[in-house]
């Protein structure tokens, strides 16, 4: 594990130059990583961290638009939570997958590769989201525990059919090779030219079950779904394992954490992912928001 009092500069300098010199020490790493057993611990939960929203362009939280911009904290935030009790691992795109590797921080966990991050934050073809960083062969042969993809539906942006269509082989292709998939779905709309989920219960509960018919077999999907409205509805439509989704930090941290710790009781419920809402809590310690988080687990 990395130093916990390095700081970000110090691990982009770190990284930067190993990259340079030794870009054959990813595969080396990815080789000798310690790998875990099963997804879920002695537990039965799993406790993942995202960060695979840079990829896509999405760099803001809260009223700060480049808030994960920066690299090095960002890295440095992620070596802090993965540090944590509880913490099971890690999902992101190639990029962020490696500087952890480097850093020597997967080590017993769970890693998830980012795939489809074709559809660009802002961009008019946002929901063509295509495959542009994992694939299921990679993440097999890097000795990885799965693959994840976001799948947003549109109904009037017929885009939507070819983004269903790549997830449904993405999820085929990682269950030939007994993988998790791991689907991430949304009835969206475009609002003023911009790309809005609908987080109503019954929209919720429609994306799930598209998601969950994806793919040649359902053997080896999760669902990552949003904390709404009505959680027990939401759940009670599949019988797939599902991970909450901790959406965007919230200035409003019991608020979010009772809603949390009301839908992990569910019992279709493993666990959750969280990202923005832990790496950035509202008064900074990325250490204090982690063990909350674990706590309702």
């Amino acid at each position: 594990m990395v130093d916990p009092d390095v700081t970000g500069p110090q691990l982009v300098r770190s990284l930067a130059a190993r990259r340079a010199t030794d870009p054959g020490a990813i595969a080396a790493a990815a080789a000798a990583r310690r790998r875990r057993t099963s997804l879920v611990g002695e537990t039965g939960r799993l406790m993942l961290l995202a960060a695979d929203h840079p990829a896509r362009g999405a760099l803001r939280v809260g009223d700060d638009p480049m808030a994960m911009a920066n690299r090095g904290e960002l890295l440095r935030r992620l070596a802090i939570a993965l540090n944590r009790p509880g913490v099971d691992g890690f999902l992101g795109t190639p990029d962020l997958v490696e500087d952890l590797l480097l850093m020597g921080a997967l080590d017993d966990k769970v890693v998830l590769g980012s795939m489809n991050r074709g559809g660009l934050v802002g961009t008019a073809f946002e929901i063509d989201d295509r495959m542009t960083a994992y694939d299921a062969a990679t993440i097999a042969g890097m000795g990885y525990d799965g693959g994840k993809m976001l799948l947003r539906i549109d109904p009037d942006d017929p885009a939507t059919v070819r983004t269903l269509e790549r997830c449904a082989a993405g999820v085929s292709e990682l269950a030939s090779r007994r993988l998790m998939a791991m689907v991430e779905p949304f009835i969206s709309h475009r609002v003023d030219g911009r790309v809005r989920n609908d987080l109503s219960p019954d929209a919720v509960i429609r994306s799930a079950t598209v998601a969950a018919g994806l793919g040649n077999t359902s053997a080896h999907t999760w669902l990552k779904l949003p904390v709404v409205d009505e959680m027990e509805r939401v759940a009670e439509s599949t019988a797939l394992p599902v991970l909450l989704l901790g959406g965007e930090a919230s200035i409003d941290q019991p608020a979010t954490l009772d809603r949390w710790q009301r839908a992990v009781k569910l019992p279709s419920v493993f666990g959750m992912i969280v990202g923005r809402a832990l790496l950035y809590p509202p008064d900074g310690d990325v250490a204090g928001a982690v063990d909350r988080t674990v706590g309702l687990l």
